[in-house]
């Protein structure tokens, strides 16, 4: 029931840190990616009953489908540490040195977008994986020399969005599974968000979370996202989170009934317009949008393949009659043509 205007807003929580607050704790928490979950499940179980650290772990996909999550609930499930950092961060020789030599037995080691490491810097991780030594030159010509360093026992997770940068020696020392997300189904969300909900404390009648669920592009980073929003213009507007709620709050967002923002329609309209609808590479689209190449192929490109509103051909992206229907307008006589 909505109350009136005269009454206090109630805070349910802090929610200085939100995103921490909406993360899964535990396996069972997790919701959606069964197949993932039951294989580290095994892994996990396995290792704790033979009192050793799980080999090494990979997942890569899309933004926001819950890598980190799942490297958080694996330091969970084994009670060791996470110590987390980045492939930009890592820049010498040294800084890997200094994560590798400070870890204790058991501890997990997670690096997102572990695609952005240079190829030096693999090289000195590979025996860290293999053998758990770290082999470091110390000196240049004739007084070189190679310094061994031995490891505490560890896990290294890494995360990334683009598995096909990382090269076949790195991918292949990934012993203990290489796991790509899936984009979640409209139901897993919608259980994403009733969750969420019940975390902040707002009141959502399930037509809100059905039309959460079906703008939030099958990711529950998005999903999340778009229910925080939500939830501020129906606590302004002192009413619970109905459908009626949840569009008006993200048509101010520009998030459409399908959940594309203004940049994916600014892509499908550039790539109907100044392309006459494809093909166009993603250099070309990037330039068009004075967007970067890499955020059109990680971000938007994703969910507008999984929608069928654009199609990879040899020669580039082509949109697709869907595409022209969702901005109203003819497809060309020529698309099937282009598709091929």
């Amino acid at each position: 029931m909505s109350s009136t205007s005269e009454e206090p807003i109630v805070q349910p929580r802090n929610d200085a840190f939100l995103d921490t607050a909406l993360r899964p704790s535990t396996f069972d928490e997790y919701i959606g990616q069964e197949t993932i979950k039951n294989n580290l499940k095994i892994l996990l179980g396995a290792a704790k009953e033979r009192q050793n650290p799980p080999e090494h772990i990979l997942f890569y996909g899309p933004p926001g489908l819950g890598k980190t999550t799942l490297a958080h609930l694996i330091a969970n499930e084994l009670g060791g540490t996470l110590r987390s950092t980045s492939g930009p961060a890592i820049e010498r020789v040294g800084d890997l040195a200094a994560l590798l030599t400070n870890l204790a037995p058991g501890d997990i080691l997670f690096i997102d977008e572990i695609h952005r490491l240079s190829r030096s810097i693999e090289e000195v991780l590979y025996p860290a994986m293999e053998s758990g030594s770290l082999n470091i030159i110390i000196g240049k010509g004739p007084s070189a020399r190679t310094l061994d360093l031995p490891l505490p026992p560890f896990t290294l997770i890494a995360a990334t969005t683009r598995v096909a940068d990382l090269s076949a020696p790195l991918r292949s020392r990934f012993s203990g599974g290489v796991y790509r997300l899936e984009f979640y189904s409209e139901d897993n969300i919608a259980d994403i968000v009733r969750r969420s909900a019940d975390i902040l404390g707002a009141e959502v009648e399930e037509s809100g979370v059905k039309e959460i669920a079906r703008r939030s592009r099958s990711t529950p980073r998005t999903a999340n996202y778009l229910l925080k929003r939500a939830r501020d213009y129906a606590q302004l507007k002192r009413s619970p989170l109905s459908a009626e709620m949840v569009t008006a709050a993200l048509n101010l967002l520009e998030v459409d009934e399908l959940g594309l923002t203004p940049i994916d329609r600014k892509l499908l309209i550039a790539l109907m317009d100044r392309f006459n609808g494809g093909p166009a590479g993603v250099g070309a689209l990037g330039a068009a949008l004075s967007e970067e190449p890499s955020t059109i192929a990680e971000v938007h490109e994703p969910f507008l393949l999984q929608l069928g509103l654009i199609e990879r051909t040899p020669r580039g992206r082509v949109a697709t009659a869907a595409a022209y229907r969702h901005v109203g307008r003819t497809p060309p006589a020529d698309l099937n043509e282009k598709l091929l």
